[in-house]
C-alpha cells in the first residue's frame, strides 16, 4: 500500500479508537493491538517525514522544554463560581433564578465539580491551536505543549457527525484518577522521590512542567464543560452544546444530566454527597447551570461569578485518628506553632498525618493532649484542624501539654506579646526563622524566585551557602552544581531566575523582607506614599508613618523597630550593593483621585478588574467591594446587577468603563 494512503488510513483509525475510549467509554480492541497500530505509524511517519503533521497522534510531545510560561488572555472572563454551602442556600439560588426570570420552573444542568485545575482549549477549523489555564479568570499560563500530551484531548475535532465551529473554546478541568494517583505515589516512592499530597496538586504540577516530556508521563484526564467564544455554530441550550462536544471527540463527564427546579437539584446534590467516594476521581461538590442559553443571558453575570450557575459544596468530611505528638514548628517572624503529628488518615481525598493547633490558648480550650484520641477535619484545601476530643478514649496518666519556655531549635528564651496569643522565640539568627524569611522573600508576591523553595532553602542553608536574605544574591553556579540535586541545567536555571529578580518593585521587595503585619496591599500604599524610595521609608518616624492612611500605631511600630535593628538595614544595603534595584513605576503616582472611593461591578472588557483597582490606587483613590453612602462612583461593567440597582437608590455616579478610563487617563 502507499506509505501516505497507509498513515491517513492509520490516523484515522487510531483516533476513532481514542474516540471510543476516551468519549464513548467503550474500547473495541486491546492495549496491545492499539499499540501496534501506533508504533506501525510512527515506524511509516518515520521514514516517510514529508507525510508530517502536527495534528497527528503521535505528535503529542513535539516541542523542547520551554524556558518560562507565556500568559494568554481569555476572550471572555472564566469566572468563578456562588457557592452554597447547604440546601437552603441552593433553594435560595433556584427561588431568586425564578423570580428574576418570571417563570415558575426551571431545567439545570447538573454535574459534579471536578477537584482539578481549570483550563480553556481553543480550536481554529477543528485544530488544537493553544490551550491555557485559569489563571486569575481573565489570563492564564499558557500550557499548549502539556495539554497536547493527554491522549484523551483530540488534536483535530472530529467531523463525522457534525461540522466543526471556525473557532471554538472550550472550558474543562485536568484532574488525575483516584486509582492513577496511587499508582503514581507507588512510582514516586519506589524512585526515591516525594510523593505527592494529593491528586488536584498532582495534576496542577504535571500541567505546569516546562518540559512536556515530563507530563506524557503523568496520568492526566480531563473533562470538558463549558463553552467560551463559539464562531460558526449556535445553541439553544447547554446540553445541546455538551451533546455537539461529545461529537466533536471531547469527552464530556457521564455523570451530567439535566434536573428540575430546586427538588431536582437537592436530589443530585445529596446523591452525589452519598456515593462521593465510590466515584473514581475527586470531587468537591456539585454544580447545577441553567440549561437554557437565553435564560442565561437574562440572568446575567455579577462582577466574579455568573447568576445562572452555583456550586454546592459537600460538607467537611471527618475521621478519628490518635495524637502522637505536638512538635513546635518555627515560623520567620519567630512565632512558635504547635502541629499535632497524627497517626495517618484518610479524610476528604488526603492522607492527613499533620493539624495545626494555633497556639497555647487553642490547645488548653480543647484540651488536646498527647495520646488523645481526636475528631479531625478538612474542606476543601483547608489546612486539617481537629475538631475536638473524644475524652472517653484518653489514655490514663495523660498530661496537659505546655509549649516550651525555650525555642525547641536555638534554645533561646520564648517571650509572649501583651494582648498576643502567640509565643515567639527571641534570637532572630534562629536557624529556622533564617529559613522562613529566606523562603518567604523568594515567594511569589515577593521576589518571585523560582526554584528558592522550602527544600532547596533548607539545603542552601545548612550547606552554608545562605544566611541572610541578601546572601542570595552571592550564589555562584559553582558552589550549586557540586550539591545533591543540582546538575548544570538547574543550576543555570536557579541563577537566572535570582538574576531576573534583581531589578524588583519597592512594594515586592518591602513585602519580601517580612515586616510584621506589612502585607502586600500594605506594600503598595508604601510604594505610593514614598515614591519608590526605600531611604524615605526607612528613615520615617512613628509619628509620620501613622499618618498614612491604613498605617495603625502597632504597624506602624512594627516598621519603626525592623528599622532600628542594624542588622536590618545592613542586610538591605547589602541587596543594593549586590545588584538589586528598586524601579520606578511605569504608572505615575498623583492625587487626582486623592479621597475618591470606587466600586467596580460586572465585567470590565478593557481591564480586568485587578488592574482597574491599581489604577485607582496610583491616582490617589481607594477601592471597595461594596457599596455605602460613602462611595464616589461605581464603575459598571457587562452583566451589573445588584450594586449597579444599590447605586441608582444611593444616588451614587454610575460611570462606564470607557468613561472611567477617561477620567484616569485625561481628566
Amino acid at each position: 500500500m502507499n506509505p501516505g494512503k497507509r498513515i491517513t488510513e492509520l490516523r484515522a483509525i487510531i483516533n476513532d479508537h481514542n474516540y471510543k475510549y476516551y468519549v464513548l467509554d467503550q474500547p473495541v480492541i486491546s492495549d496491545g493491538e492499539y499499540d501496534i497500530l501506533f508504533r506501525e505509524l510512527e515506524s511509516l511517519e518515520r521514514s516517510n517525514p514529508v507525510f508530517f503533521n502536527d495534528s497527528s497522534p503521535t505528535q503529542r510531545i513535539g516541542v523542547e522544554p520551554i524556558t518560562a510560561f507565556d500568559n494568554i488572555e481569555h476572550s471572555i472572563p472564566m469566572l468563578s463560581l456562588a457557592n452554597a454551602m447547604d440546601n437552603n442556600e441552593l433553594t435560595s439560588f433556584h427561588e431568586r433564578s425564578t423570580k428574576i426570570l418570571e417563570t415558575d420552573s426551571i431545567l439545570y444542568a447538573a454535574e459534579p465539580k471536578l477537584d482539578g485545575l481549570g483550563v480553556e482549549l481553543v480550536y481554529s477549523n477543528g485544530k488544537l491551536t493553544h490551550g491555557s489555564t485559569r489563571g486569575d479568570g481573565f489570563k492564564g499560563e499558557d500550557v499548549t505543549h502539556n495539554l497536547r500530551t493527554i491522549r484523551s484531548i483530540p488534536l483535530r475535532l472530529r467531523e463525522k457527525e457534525i461540522p466543526v465551529p471556525l473557532v471554538l473554546e472550550v472550558r474543562g478541568e485536568v484532574f488525575i484518577s483516584k486509582k492513577d494517583f496511587s499508582d503514581l505515589n507507588k512510582k514516586q516512592e519506589n524512585e526515591d522521590r516525594p510523593l505527592f499530597a494529593n491528586p488536584r496538586n498532582a495534576a496542577a504540577g504535571s500541567l505546569r512542567q516546562l518540559d512536556p516530556s515530563i507530563t506524557a508521563r503523568r496520568p492526566l484526564s480531563i473533562y470538558l464543560y463549558e463553552a467560551g467564544i463559539v464562531e460558526g455554530k449556535t445553541f439553544k441550550t447547554h446540553i445541546a452544546f455538551l451533546e455537539a462536544l461529545r461529537m466533536w471527540g471531547l469527552p464530556v463527564n457521564p455523570l451530567i444530566k439535566i434536573v428540575k427546579d430546586d427538588s431536582g437539584i437537592i436530589n443530585y446534590h445529596n446523591e452525589l454527597e452519598e456515593s462521593r467516594n465510590e466515584i473514581p476521581y475527586e470531587i468537591d461538590g456539585t454544580v447545577f447551570k441553567v440549561n437554557d442559553y437565553d435564560q442565561r443571558n437574562r440572568l446575567g453575570a455579577r462582577s466574579r461569578s455568573p447568576r445562572w450557575a452555583i456550586a454546592g459544596k459537600f460538607k467537611a468530611q471527618r475521621a478519628t485518628t490518635i495524637v502522637k505528638d505536638i512538635e513546635i514548628q518555627i515560623g520567620r517572624t519567630g512565632a512558635l506553632t504547635p502541629v499535632a503529628k497524627l497517626d495517618p488518615v484518610f479524610v476528604s481525598g488526603v492522607t492527613v498525618s499533620n493539624a495545626t493547633l494555633h497556639n497555647q490558648d487553642e490547645i488548653d480550650r480543647k484540651d488536646i493532649r498527647i495520646g488523645d484520641t481526636v475528631l479531625i477535619e478538612r474542606a476543601g484545601d483547608v489546612i486539617p484542624k481537629v475538631v475536638k476530643v473524644i475524652i472517653e478514649k484518653r489514655p490514663k496518666n495523660s498530661s496537659q501539654f505546655k509549649l516550651p519556655r525555650k525555642c525547641p531549635v536555638c534554645k533561646h528564651g520564648v517571650y509572649q506579646l501583651d494582648g498576643e496569643a502567640i509565643s515567639r522565640c527571641g534570637n532572630t539568627s534562629c536557624i529556622k526563622q533564617v529559613k522562613a524569611r529566606i523562603e518567604h522573600f523568594c515567594s511569589k508576591g515577593a521576589m518571585d524566585i523560582d526554584g528558592l523553595g522550602e527544600k532547596v532553602v533548607d539545603q542552601l542553608v545548612d550547606e552554608g551557602l545562605l544566611d541572610s536574605i541578601s546572601s542570595i544574591f552571592s550564589l555562584k553556579k559553582e558552589q550549586l552544581i557540586s550539591l545533591d540535586r543540582f546538575g548544570e541545567r538547574s543550576s543555570e536555571k536557579l541563577m537566572g531566575s535570582i538574576e531576573r529578580s534583581k531589578d524588583t518593585s519597592f512594594s515586592k521587595f518591602v513585602y519580601g523582607l517580612g515586616i510584621r503585619n506589612v502585607g502586600e496591599h500594605l506594600s503598595r500604599l508604601l510604594e505610593r506614599n514614598y515614591n519608590c524610595s526605600i531611604n524615605r521609608f526607612r528613615t520615617e518616624s512613628i509619628d509620620e508613618l501613622e499618618k498614612i492612611e491604613g498605617v495603625g500605631p502597632i504597624v506602624a511600630r512594627e516598621i519603626f523597630e525592623f528599622w532600628s535593628n542594624q542588622s536590618n538595614c545592613d542586610m538591605v544595603e547589602d541587596c543594593f550593593s549586590r545588584g538589586v534595584t528598586i524601579q520606578k513605576q511605569n504608572d505615575t503616582w498623583s492625587d487626582k483621585l486623592e479621597g475618591k472611593i470606587f466600586v467596580f461591578t460586572g465585567t470590565l472588557q478593557k481591564l480586568n478588574r485587578k488592574n482597574a483597582q491599581e489604577k485607582v490606587q496610583i491616582l490617589g483613590g481607594r477601592h471597595s467591594s461594596s457599596i455605602s453612602k460613602n462611595t464616589d462612583f461605581v464603575v459598571a461593567g457587562t452583566g451589573a446587577g445588584t450594586k449597579l440597582k444599590k447605586a441608582k437608590q444611593l444616588d451614587i455616579q454610575v460611570m462606564s468603563e470607557d468613561e472611567f478610563l477617561d477620567l484616569i487617563n485625561n481628566g
